[in-house]
């Protein structure tokens, strides 16, 4: 089951000043940076809130780290923003995304990939999803 928004992910050119923008404009606070090779991205995950299930609301900042990365190409069609919506999970992406796909939604990735902070993930093809790059994350249980 979805249990919560675990992130929206924001699409930047700059990680340090958009970190720098969030925290000194809205008070959040830089909860964890690192770079997935895998994605081709730097990112921070600047945390919101707690949620009821033990894990967090984010705001997940991401920088291209190379020209071929989905990211990069999303920057240079779209400019920064908003780039796609994560929804949390109780059980498992395997699950959700299997549960999804049997309702027509395409899944982009075979099996989950590695995610921010230990995650596992997955995304659902925007055009399925009313023009919304959506995300599934399986919170990794000893992490936060």
């Amino acid at each position: 089951m979805l249990t919560r928004i675990d992130h929206i992910g924001i699409a930047c050119h700059d990680l340090e000043a958009t970190v720098e923008f969030y925290k000194a404009t809205y008070g959040f606070t830089d909860a964890h940076f690192e770079v997935n090779e895998e994605q081709g991205v730097r990112e921070c995950m600047l945390k919101i809130n707690e949620t009821g299930d033990g894990a967090a609301s984010y705001l997940q900042l991401i920088e291209p780290i190379r020209d071929d990365s989905a990211v990069a190409k999303w920057l240079a069609k779209n400019g920064e923003g908003v780039h796609h919506i994560a929804f949390g999970t109780d059980g498992t992406v395997v699950g959700e995304a299997a549960g999804i796909a049997g309702k027509g939604v395409r899944v982009l990735y075979d099996a989950p990939r590695n995610g921010s902070m230990g995650s596992l993930i997955n995304f659902l093809h925007p055009k399925d999803c009313h023009g919304v790059l959506t995300e599934l994350v399986q919170k990794r249980r000893d992490t936060e």
